[in-house]
């Protein structure tokens, strides 16, 4: 009989060692220590075991953290020095020349070693004192991913789905990732494995050994393992654990009798059996075939197979009768915890064997949990039809709960209820997208954040980070059908909410349970707390709105209703207005941003002198900045990884990088349909480099991109990014349509831009050579003197993997070159810089405009580090920039760890920016939560980057004004947080 391939992940014990991925297969169904092998009637056909080759490269991800500490100037080597009380390893006297880590920007490590980790056995309990399924509620209150469900036991966890945002969820409500054993995917794409690589990563640095864990999804498993080999490096041989048919890229035809008959058993040990029963499409069906024996047929592809998993517990067994006991001549002693667990055993004073039945009462059937994920109406059509759901009908086999993963489009039709139904006293749970779903925010830290940080400067916090009720409506339609249509689903049905149970074991708690659910936290209450705690910041708000005021003349720069509206893009900013009101007094919410500036004029600057010329006369629909995420390594409570919007407003948008929980942040900052929207507009998206925290959310937004675009005529979108980035594009296009376009960075710098103009005036010359000889003779000429032996350009031609070379590389590049002139750009330049192999930043620049007297103004210049060490060529890039925006990912006084990983401190950011008019610091260590450590006196033309945090190019005169401020808003932020604190996790 075949046997299920199983995903065991075996993972790092050093951030500075390459570790192994190592899954290796089981026999059928034996996951465990004294695991309960049960043999399936017949053999199961569609069953696929891969073997693929991929590496993993060890990164910026949370080891175990240590207890609070107050934060202080020594350094983490200090501080490792104090707790284990000996001496570090001096750092090598050529790297601390250099100045940056030699090896691992070359891709290398000290410890190139694989480890051999071993699965750890969990020791089962058969009697378990605990069972609940939990709702984990990523992406409910922004629709962008499918929610978690977590399936807990005393020493076992098992998650279904890992959409983006689940770490951040659970490192918000303090749910412990290390005990999971199992992940069971209901499909695989982006929505329900978004944040798969970024918690692989997470488990892959927590302890010394790092944990293991088996995941296990449709056959489709494996084009998402193939396409994550190429950002988790260092071979390793990988057994991925799935189940179904085996597909072939183009799709397979197989047999819908063979393959959709019977669940599979997954596990089945002491404490539960697990099995998956597939769901296909029902359009999949063929029905025009010829051949009688092909009648059945159904085509799939990748990203097609749903899976409803079914959880059923052991029975339970009776209750033990003493007196009956006493009474076949057994003793208080251990057979009579051996008769509760269902062994016989002998009489103590008779000769007779004592059986369980004998002194028991009858046994109870052990709970029953569905999880269903019906995503299409065509999927529903097979839902219904299933024959292997038939003895969980109508009382045969009781279910206790059914959890609903399917969207309302689904759940709200007539037939999805009639099948409900058929679940005869089943408690339903649904945690699809509802309207009651989105009304608490599951990100209850950041949201406070967002409040406070929108309630002092609203000029640069305009997302208050909470939902209005007349946005809900306005959003997606299944929102609208579940608020404004009737439930028709049974009474048993409730709408699940975050953290929401239902209690298995022990069966005197069986049942929903609420107690966890998060309370209500409204803007207004966060306010409240905020006056409490810094009563002073009324003065602070006063203060920051007189910033503005400064610039012109309040008088003549109200603006009017409809500009307001589109100042404010905010479409639910209007609800707390009172809030505000009455904490400002009369400095109300609407008069600080009415009196925003439509535009800088130099005469109102007299104290900034250096002002640049291309600020002069600015509007505001001309650019604005918006940090989408502002930490390192991996999402926390207050700071999503990185992520860059770029807001080109009636030209559209671009993305600078996109960690993991890209499209959620855009949801908060804009709102459902205007991130929509962004989507839609946006113009190309480019990556700094290969690690996970800057690009595992651009899977998501290109496949939501792609069905927002569906049946309109439009381009595929440019991805820039380093080479090792395509391959997991092109690998990851086999489960969803992505519509990209890849172009390497490599292609993108200053020196390959000038290859790309010169080939293009050779091809348009070489275009006209039957027209008009002259221009034959000056291609000629051309070709004769910008290619001979040793110039500049034939060394460029001769470089591996230049655009001569590569297959349609040039055509990218020309259609690049448009879209930048679509977006009012007039060029995108990538920087190599020093981080890891394929490392670069970005220089941004405007095309040049005119005033309203005719008079052109230069166009803006944006910088953009990425990850980097302080490098000569990011400096020069920086020469008349109008703003950089630059990692500082350490303080200042951790020098040694910022080179050890090829990272930048505060100080050597700010010393990069030097030519710039404005310093924005961002992607900041974990082990800093709130707010950085920073020295106030270099800020002079420097702010730090929050979330959510949107900078106008109009506001940019007064940007480092504020830092002051919003140091008052985290004046008692001087404790590290346990469960934030990150120690030697940054790469």
């Amino acid at each position: 009989m075949p046997q299920i391939g199983s995903f065991k992940l075996f993972l790092p014990t050093k951030y500075s060692s390459h570790s192994l991925f190592r899954l290796n297969s089981f026999p059928p169904f034996s996951l465990f220590s004294k695991p309960k092998t049960k043999t399936l009637s017949k053999p199961f056909s569609p069953l696929t075991t891969t073997t693929t080759v991929f590496s993993y490269s060890p990164g910026k991800q949370q080891r175990n953290t240590p207890p609070l500490r107050i934060r202080d100037n020594s350094t983490l080597r200090e501080v490792k020095k104090r707790e284990l009380g000996k001496e570090k390893e001096p750092m090598k006297e050529a790297n601390e020349a250099a100045g940056f880590n030699k090896r691992r920007a070359e891709g290398r490590d000290k410890n190139d070693k694989p480890k051999t980790l071993q699965l750890k056995n969990r020791k089962l309990n058969p009697v378990n004192t605990c069972c609940y399924v939990q709702v984990l509620g990523t992406g409910l209150d922004t629709q962008d991913t499918s929610p978690s469900v977590l399936l807990f036991f005393d020493r076992q966890r098992f998650i279904f789905n890992a959409g983006e945002g689940l770490q951040r969820f659970c490192t918000e409500h303090k749910i412990k990732l290390s005990k999971i054993d199992h992940i069971f995917l209901s499909r695989v794409c982006s929505e329900t494995a978004g944040g798969l690589p970024g918690l692989l990563l997470t488990l892959a640095g927590m302890g010394d050994e790092g944990m293991s864990v088996n995941v296990c999804g449709p056959s489709d498993l494996q084009y998402l393992v193939d396409a994550m080999r190429s950002f988790i490096p260092k071979a390793a041989v990988v057994h991925t654990r799935s189940f179904g048919p085996s597909l072939i890229s183009d799709g397979a035809s197989i047999s819908e009798s063979e393959t959709f008959a019977e669940p599979i058993v997954l596990i089945d040990d002491e404490v539960v059996k697990i099995s998956a029963i597939l769901l296909r499409p029902s359009c999949c069906s063929s029905s025009n075939s010829q051949d009688s024996d092909t009648e059945n047929v159904a085509v799939l592809k990748p990203g097609d197979i749903s899976v409803i998993y079914v959880c059923e517990l052991p029975e339970i067994n009776g209750k033990f009768d003493p007196e009956k006991a006493k009474a076949l001549g057994l003793k208080p002693g251990p057979k009579l915890r051996d008769l509760q667990l269902g062994k016989s055993v002998m009489s103590d004073f008779q000769d007779i064997t004592v059986h369980p039945s004998d002194v028991m009462g009858p046994t109870i059937p052990g709970p029953i949990v569905l999880l269903v994920d019906c995503p299409t109406l065509s999927h529903l059509r097979d839902l219904i039809s299933l024959q292997s759901l038939n003895s969980y009908y109508d009382g045969v086999k009781i279910v206790s709960c059914v959890i609903h993963l399917s969207p309302s489009s689904v759940t709200m039709t007539a037939e999805y209820d009639t099948w409900m139904r058929r679940f005869d006293g089943a408690q339903h749970i649904m945690a699809g997208h509802q309207k009651k779903n989105m009304e608490i925010p599951i990100l209850k830290s950041s949201a406070r954040m967002a409040a406070r940080l929108n309630y002092l400067c609203p000029n640069f916090f305009p997302s208050r980070g909470f939902w209005d009720h007349q946005h809900l409506i306005n959003g997606n339609p299944d929102i609208i059908a579940s608020s404004v249509v009737s439930v028709p689903n049974p009474s048993e049905s409730v709408a699940a909410e975050n953290l929401l149970k239902f209690h298995l074991r022990p069966y005197s708690h069986f049942g929903l349970d609420k107690s966890s659910i998060p309370e209500l936290l409204t803007s207004a209450k966060a306010i409240d707390e905020l006056l409490l705690e810094i009563p002073e910041i009324v003065d602070a708000v006063s203060e920051v709105s007189h910033l503005w005021n400064k610039i012109g003349d309040a008088k003549e720069l109200i603006l009017s209703p409809e500009q307001n509206i589109i100042m404010m893009e905010e479409p639910w900013m209007d609800e707390n207005a009172s809030v505000l009101d009455k904490n400002l007094g009369k400095q109300g919410s609407d008069a600080a941003l009415k009196e925003i500036p439509r535009s800088v004029n130099t005469d109102d600057l007299n104290h900034d002198s250096s002002l640049p010329s291309c600020l002069e006369n600015m509007t505001r629909e001309e650019m604005e900045i918006v940090l989408l995420g502002t930490g390192s390594s991996q999402p926390s409570k207050y700071r999503n990884v990185t992520s860059i919007f770029i807001n080109l407003f009636s030209k559209g948008g671009l993305l600078l990088d996109c960690g993991e929980g890209t499209l959620g942040q855009l949801k908060r900052r804009f709102g459902v349909t205007g991130a929509d929207d962004a989507v839609k507009g946006l113009k190309f998206i480019w990556i700094s480099h290969i690690h996970a925290d800057h690009h595992t959310g651009l899977a998501r937004i290109l496949a939501l991109r792609c069905q927002l675009l569906k049946g309109t005529v439009h381009e595929p979108i440019i991805v820039v990014g380093p080479r090792q980035l395509k391959r997991f594009l092109d690998a990851y296009q086999r489960l969803e349509d992505l519509n990209m376009q890849f172009l390497d960075c490599g292609h993108t710098t200053d020196a390959k831009w000038e290859g790309f103009e010169s080939q293009s005036f050779l091809r348009s010359a070489k275009e006209e050579v039957n027209k008009d000889d002259g221009v034959k003779e000056i291609a000629q000429n051309l070709e004769t003197s910008l290619f001979v032996k040793g110039s500049r350009m034939e060394s460029y031609w001769k470089r591996p993997g230049n655009p001569g070379e590569t297959t349609g590389v040039f055509e990218i590049q020309q259609k690049l070159k448009k879209v930048l002139g679509e977006a009012g750009l007039g060029a995108l330049i990538s920087v190599p810089v020093v981080h890891c192999p394929q490392s670069f930043g970005v220089v941004l620049e405007a095309a040049s405009r005119l005033n309203n007297e005719g008079k052109t103004i230069p166009g803006w210049k944006l910088v953009y580090s990425g990850d980097t060490r302080p490098c000569q060529e990011l400096k020069d890039a920086c020469q008349g920039a109008t703003v950089l925006i630059h990692e500082a990912t350490f303080e200042d006084t951790m020098v040694d760890e910022a080179i050890a990983r090829n990272h930048s401190t505060t100080m050597e950011a700010i010393e990069v920016g030097e030519g710039a008019y404005r310093i924005i610091l961002t992607h900041f260590s974990q082990r800093y939560p709130k707010i950085p450590v920073f020295d106030e006196t270099h800020m002079h033309k420097t702010c730090i980057g929050f979330d959510m945090m949107s900078v106008n190019l109009a506001d940019l005169p007064v940007l480092p004004k504020v830092l002051p401020h919003l140091k008052l808003l985290f004046k008692n932020e001087m404790i590290v947080e346990e469960s934030d604190d990150t120690v030697d996790s940054e790469t």
